[in-house]
Formats: C-alpha cells, sequence, structure tokens
C-alpha cells in the first residue's frame, strides 16, 4: 500500500489536490507573529502591557475592541500593511515559497493577509488570480492557479477577517468563500501547511468538512487529506485521524527547516509518481 505520502504526492501530480497555506509559512520569512500584532494594539488603544498575558486578550477580541473605539480597523490595517511585508528578494530567495510555487497546485487557499504567496508567483514568473471577495470569483478560470485570500487581503479592508465578530460571522460557514471551499475541497486532496493546530478556526474548518462528509452517508469516499507538523502529536494525530486527516512530519531545529525537508521529499514523489 502506498504511503501517506505517495498517496498526496500522486493527488498532487493529477492536480487533485489543494494547499492551504498558514501564518507558519509567513514567519518563515520574517512577517510578525500573533503576539506582535498584539503588542501592537495594547499600545495604540493605551492598555496596560499586562494585559497580553491575560486568557481573554485573544488577538481577535482585541481587534474588536479596537474597532469600537477608532471606528473602524482601517488604521490597523494600514499598520500591518506596512509591518506584515518583506521585500521580493526576500521571497524570491525563500525555498518554502520556491517549493510551493514549482509544486503546481491548481488552488491554494490561505488566511494570510500579506502578499507572500502573490509575490511568490510573480517573481518566479508562474501566472495566478487572486481572489479575495465574491465579486472575485468570476475571475476564476482552470488555466492558472488560483490564490484564495480566505480571511481576506489587505487591498480590501471589507474582506479582512480579523475581529471576533468577523470570526463569529464566518462560524456558519456560509460566505462566499466558504461555499467555493466547500465545493473545491470536497472532491480534492487538501494538505494544510504552516498551521498551529491550537488554531480551533482551522480545526472548526477541518471539522466541518469530515462532518459533511459524514452526513453524506459516504464518509468511507472522501479523498485523503493531509497536516504537516513540525512536531509529532499523538493526540492531534488521534483526533485529525478521526476526521480522516493523516499528519504528516519531519522533524528540524526549526519549523521553517522542517517543512522545506517535507516539501522538498513531496516534490521528490511527485517526480516519481
Amino acid at each position: 500500500m502506498p504511503s501517506a505520502l505517495e498517496q498526496l504526492a500522486q493527488s498532487v501530480k493529477e492536480r487533485r489536490a489543494i494547499l492551504f497555506v498558514g501564518a507558519g509559512v509567513s514567519m518563515s520569512v520574517g512577517l510578525p507573529s500573533w503576539e506582535k500584532l498584539i503588542e501592537h494594539m495594547v499600545d495604540e488603544l493605551g492598555l496596560d502591557r499586562d494585559v497580553v498575558d491575560r486568557p481573554e486578550s485573544s488577538y481577535q477580541a482585541l481587534a474588536e475592541y479596537y474597532r469600537l473605539k477608532h471606528g473602524s480597523l482601517g488604521p490597523l490595517r494600514s499598520w500591518m500593511d506596512r509591518e506584515w511585508s518583506v521585500s521580493r528578494q526576500k521571497v524570491k530567495g525563500s525555498a518554502i515559497h520556491k517549493l510551493i510555487v514549482s509544486l503546481d497546485f491548481p488552488i491554494i487557499y490561505t488566511t494570510n493577509y500579506d502578499r507572500n504567496l502573490e509575490v511568490a508567483f510573480e517573481v518566479h514568473d508562474r501566472a495566478f488570480v487572486k481572489v479575495a471577495n465574491a465579486k472575485d470569483i468570476p475571475k476564476v478560470n482552470g488555466e492558472v492557479t488560483q490564490i484564495i485570500k480566505y480571511h481576506g487581503d489587505f487591498d480590501d479592508d471589507a474582506s479582512l477577517v480579523l475581529a471576533e465578530s468577523d470570526y463569529f460571522e464566518r462560524l456558519s460557514f456560509e460566505s462566499p468563500l466558504d461555499v467555493k471551499f466547500r465545493a473545491d475541497a470536497l472532491g480534492r486532496t487538501v494538505l494544510f501547511i504552516g498551521y498551529s493546530m491550537s488554531d480551533m478556526n482551522i480545526r472548526l474548518l477541518l471539522y466541518r468538512l469530515w462532518e459533511t462528509w459524514r452526513r453524506s452517508g459516504y464518509e468511507k469516499n472522501r479523498p485523503k487529506s493531509f497536516v504537516f507538523m513540525p512536531q509529532p502529536s499523538v493526540v492531534q494525530q488521534a483526533v485529525l485521524g478521526r476526521w480522516g486527516i493523516d499528519m504528516l512530519t519531519d522533524e528540524a531545529d526549526r519549523p521553517e527547516d522542517a517543512l522545506v525537508a517535507f516539501l522538498s521529499k513531496l516534490k521528490d514523489a511527485i517526480d516519481q509518481a
């Protein structure tokens, strides 16, 4: 029986796979962590720095408070746009981004707001179409890679899913991009990279995918999906396995090195498939 990596490689080679990219990929080229965003909002709002350590101080809740105090997230979005960007040269030199482009996924979803994926395709001379909201969906065609900005894009403030109420509105899984994702993912393999499985939003997404198949009565016919994690976890392996998602790991001293090693092995497996 083919290994999990070989099964994934076959799906990618046959263009039956979707890539889902998280914050870990952007952090690999030097973008700030969520902790930096929290610290900035705390300072902007004039709150005590010890607020950062409180359980209720998620970036979503602070962004909601920021919106209430400032009337909009516009100033915060402008700061993020300035701070959450790196040079085109740095993206071009990123082994992770080069591998993502070379793997030639037909559809890439990302919860990252930055433009690094788009820049990677540009600097490596690969065509793509960006979808950040419903009006972008008609631009999609089957000829070039789709980059779906699942939580919005800096070019469109209204598209950003950042504050707590933004996430609550997405819990119904019924926005145009949610509907598109369900349609894209139901018959395809999905590979998640750059995510912490402590992220409840992603866990909900994974659960909803499994639930859709379970309720259909054809759960056994669902294409296998995968999540890459730099460190193995018995707990996550069991829970995600229950939802039809295999965990793939490749340990290294740094998470980004582990991801490079994994994507390189995936590319080799595709070439050999």
